[in-house]
């Protein structure tokens, strides 16, 4: 193994798909990454579903998002079929899309945690992982020497290096909103809870296929990896996108929206539901994910926002056409952030540009991609703002 290079040193805040997805991408690189989560095990937040579907976001006209999910879906499919047997994470299938991208589509359902733990052990493997366990993190200081400071809410630093990689999905507005000249409007993330309707399935599916409208009914999965959290044969419906709401509490509501829902795609499933509330047997999930401003995620190096300030005042008149790639930077602080209802399609495709960037191996995306990487770039709100800002 090659001699240990302590400037190749990154704290990872968040083990779910971003989080674990940056170890693996980073650990490839030949970096040594110390995850860090709140929790005691990985993919205990939003990447704890039980199933989720991988499959492309449809449009009239390319947007931003469908490019990055047209790329997302099929890296992340690579992924499955390189570190997760079929059967035990995740399964091929079809989903026939109903509303403004009617059709079928190729797809496939996926335990968002096989992945999650594949990553992590893949990072193992390569000698370059350490995990700290049940240690949520308070604040995020900056030391003389440059180096970051992981510190716990009672004061003690957990752990140290020359970079940081925030992945805690809106943990990260809480970490670093009104810390290091960081407010609301540089860093504009929005809670977003999810609640998921399922149960055990003992009977033939209702349904040959998933399907998706408002929501995504899964008539039938079944994973070895779900016991004994959850039954090994199950059908789902959901989730929920409750904007603004940060609490994981399951709610009789959110069971019910999930059957008004799916009464429009499936009425003979929607009366199933019911009837598993009625008689107790409907099981539920709830998290809370991250969405941006503009919906799409933040991948990259924070702003300074104070030298931005002072770079827009020194272009006084021309601050307009400061370029957002002259955005300084907080030096060695990068976000994965808001990947939505996404996490799946886009947590490795992201992890893999920003850990090319933090590396200096990025080879150029292709012309018609690069946009992209600036849709993305987690100083952009930011620069807008200081933008139009006048004196």
């Amino acid at each position: 193994m090659a001699e240990f290079d302590p400037s190749r040193k990154v704290l990872v805040l968040g083990a779910g798909l971003a989080g674990s997805a940056v170890c693996a991408a980073l650990a490839r690189r030949g970096w040594h990454t110390t995850l860090i989560d709140a929790a005691g095990a990985p993919a205990h937040g939003a990447s704890g579903l039980p199933v989720g579907m991988l499959s492309p976001h449809v449009t009239r006209a390319p947007t931003p998002l469908s490019r990055l999910c047209a790329l997302g879906v099929a890296d992340t499919r690579a992924e499955l079929r390189r570190l997760v047997p079929q059967g035990s994470g995740w399964q091929d299938c079809e989903v026939d899309n109903l509303g403004h991208d009617p059709g079928r589509w190729s797809a496939a359902l996926v335990r968002p945690a096989a992945l999650v733990t594949a990553w992590l052990e893949e990072a193992r493997q390569l000698g370059r992982l350490h995990c700290l366990w049940d240690a949520p993190v308070g604040s995020l200081l900056r030391d003389p020497s440059g180096h970051w400071l992981a510190v716990s809410s009672s004061g003690c630093t957990l752990a140290q290096a020359g970079a940081v990689v925030v992945a805690a999905a809106y943990g990260a507005s809480t970490l670093l909103v009104g810390s290091h000249g960081l407010d609301e409007v540089a860093l504009p993330l929005r809670p977003v809870k999810g609640q998921m309707s399922l149960g055990a399935l003992e009977t033939a599916p209702l349904a040959e296929r998933p399907i998706r409208n408002n929501g995504v009914f899964v008539p039938a999965y079944a994973d070895t990896g779900l016991p004994p959290q959850w039954p090994q044969r199950l059908w789902a419906m959901g989730s929920t996108y409750e904007r603004g709401v940060n609490n994981c509490a399951l709610g009789a509501e959110a069971h019910e929206r999930n059957a008004t829902s799916l009464e429009q795609m499936l009425p003979s499933a929607a009366s199933s539901l019911r009837s598993a509330a009625s008689d107790g047997s409907l099981l539920g999930w709830a998290q809370v994910r991250c969405a941006s401003l503009d919906r799409l995620p933040l991948v990259g190096a924070v702003p300074d926002p104070a030298a931005l300030d002072a770079r827009m005042r020194e272009a006084g008149a021309r601050r307009g056409r400061v370029p957002l790639k002259d955005t300084p930077r907080l030096k060695g602080l990068y976000l994965l952030t808001a990947l939505g209802s996404r996490g799946l399609t886009l947590a490795h495709w992201c992890a893999e540009l920003l850990a090319a960037r933090m590396d200096g191996t990025l080879t150029e995306l292709k012309d018609e991609d690069q946009d992209l990487e600036r849709a993305l770039d987690p100083a952009r709100f930011a620069w807008k703002a200081a933008r139009r800002q006048t004196g």
